[in-house]
């Protein structure tokens, strides 16, 4: 997967692949010295589930070759013009229900009835692919992240997600949004204002930094120009990433502020004042607003966003995106944890402080007080480590993939484990030795294709059992014409070769997952 998570080099030199705020920005003053603000885009009508359609792409996808490197512009563009980029409707992906022991499903009962509805929108990796901090000189087809070609389209790409909830919302009430971290993509102050003011709604965001650029003369043709953010109808709730809190997602910012913030880039960058925005290293324009954040910046910044996100004075405290959130209604509960290694490295980790902190009294409250638990974070358990790779410090308290999922099996109201961060679709059967059995659910990233989130529904089924029904979601674009180029961009990516397929398996997708419903 192109995922920057997983580039795994040394401080010098790229080595090898391992795994994988600000306010909304202000109108630009029009020459006569009037404000002039961007035209909101029409209303969406629909937003098909992929239980009902998909969309394939038209081209075969090929090996990679330098030849079509979607980093070159002449290459992408003919790309392009081959079809490369182009979509079609495809077949309905089914509803493939599952079972703990692989038994068949049980019967419902007359009265199921559906708890909640919400959305999982995971790695959206919102980039400042202008920054000097980046890495996109050294994307090649055995290195997945360093460049995207639709990234300079992504803030666009995320307002269709949000338009695209929205719709569905109007016609099929959803709850709440949960994030699956890696919102932003290089732990950027700018990256996540513009992240911050398109979920929660802004009259003008531009996403530009440096210069302010036009690759398209006139508004609201090319992805630099200001647009109007509708923003979320329905709540939404941080959850970090490692992106969200590192530099390209694998280490401290703080090494790398002086870069982000100056006028050279070793490693690679982009210049949209050139034709197809080419990847350059001198002369790139200086931007304060790139100042890179703290991880207690980051959680000030969205606390103070909307109505905190779920980011509270007891989340500040810890220094970490810890938090509950009750569905109302209903006996869920939402344990939300932060799995970013602050240290460094791309991989997850929990410490033993953390769980004697938050996560165990979360844990003991919401089984006293009869709540059903979905654990939320942006790695699944098995990607959990200790912090010890890349010449980082190994982490002595954090506990090891066998001990945290011991841990968590016991707890019998734990159903779900929701997580993002490997940009495939992911259904994991999770049974502790002697523990309760759960589930474990990944989304793909909105960054890469299949550029999806899921619908997640949890069903009493009045016959003693709940079900997790996830459903895969396609953003649409109709109406933008910045955020459908950049749509055509992302699937050229994929077609090209350059990066990989993040559908998953068929009974990874559009799922049903029984589990027992907790005493």
């Amino acid at each position: 997967m192109r995922r920057l998570a997983d580039l795994v080099f040394p401080v010098i030199v790229v080595a090898s692949l391992a795994a994988s705020c600000s306010s909304p920005d202000e109108p630009t003053p029009s020459p006569l010295g009037k404000v002039e603000l961007p035209t909101a885009l029409p209303p969406l009508t629909s937003a098909p589930l992929t239980t009902e359609l998909t969309l394939v792409p038209v081209h075969a996808v090929l090996a990679p070759t330098l030849e079509r490197d979607p980093a070159v512009p002449a290459a992408i563009d003919s790309m392009l013009s081959d079809g490369f980029g182009d979509l079609k409707n495809g077949p309905a992906w089914p509803m493939v229900p599952r079972t703990l022991d692989d038994a068949a499903p049980p019967q419902p009962g007359i009265h199921a009835k559906r708890l909640t509805r919400f959305i999982h929108l995971s790695d959206t990796q919102l980039a400042d692919d202008e920054s000097p901090a980046r890495l996109a000189a050294f994307d090649s087809p055995g290195i997945s992240g360093a460049f995207r070609p639709q990234e300079g389209h992504e803030c666009r790409i995320l307002n269709a997600a949000v338009r695209t909830i929205n719709v569905l919302h109007h016609t099929a009430p959803v709850d709440f949004v949960v994030l699956g971290g890696d919102n932003a993509d290089n732990a950027q102050k700018n990256e996540l204002g513009w992240f911050l003011s398109i979920l929660d709604g802004a009259p003008s965001v531009e996403c530009d930094s440096g210069n302010d650029d036009d690759p398209v003369k006139g508004p609201n043709n090319d992805p630099k120009d200001p647009f109007v953010a509708e923003g979320l109808k329905v709540p939404w709730l941080w959850v970090t990433g490692n992106h969200d809190v590192l530099n390209q997602g694998n280490f401290p910012p703080a090494d790398h502020a002086a870069d982000a913030i100056g006028a050279y880039s070793f490693s690679g960058t982009r210049d949209w004042s050139q034709p197809g925005a080419p990847v350059i290293k001198e002369d790139v324009p200086a931007d304060p607003r790139r100042e890179v954040l703290t991880r207690a910046s980051m959680l000030d910044a969205v606390s103070k966003a909307g109505d905190g996100h779920g980011i509270g004075a007891g989340a500040k405290t810890l220094g970490k995106a810890f938090y509950t959130f009750d569905v109302k209604g209903t006996p869920l509960r939402v344990v939300v944890l932060d799995t970013a290694a602050e240290s460094g490295v791309s991989d997850g980790i929990i410490h033993q402080t953390d769980v004697d902190a938050f996560v165990k009294p979360a844990l003991d409250q919401a089984r006293a007080e009869k709540k059903w638990v979905i654990l939320t974070s942006h790695h699944a358990s098995r990607l959990l480590g200790d912090g010890g790779s890349l010449g980082f410090p190994k982490q002595a308290d954090a506990l090891s993939v066998k001990a945290w999922q011991a841990f968590v099996g016991g707890y019998d109201n734990v159903l779900l484990h929701l997580a993002g961060h490997t940009h495939v679709h992911r259904v994991t059967k999770t049974t502790p030795s002697g523990g309760h059995a759960y589930w474990e659910l990944e989304t793909s990233a909105l960054a890469d294709f299949p550029h999806q989130m899921r619908m997640i529904e949890i069903w009493d089924e009045d016959d003693g059992y709940l079900t997790i029904r996830g459903t895969a979601l396609d953003y649409q674009v109709d109406g933008d014409p910045v955020a459908a180029d950049g749509r055509k961009r992302s699937v050229v990516d994929y077609t090209s070769g350059w990066v990989g397929d993040g559908t998953g398996a068929v009974g990874d997708r559009n799922v049903a997952l029984w589990i027992k419903k907790p005493e």
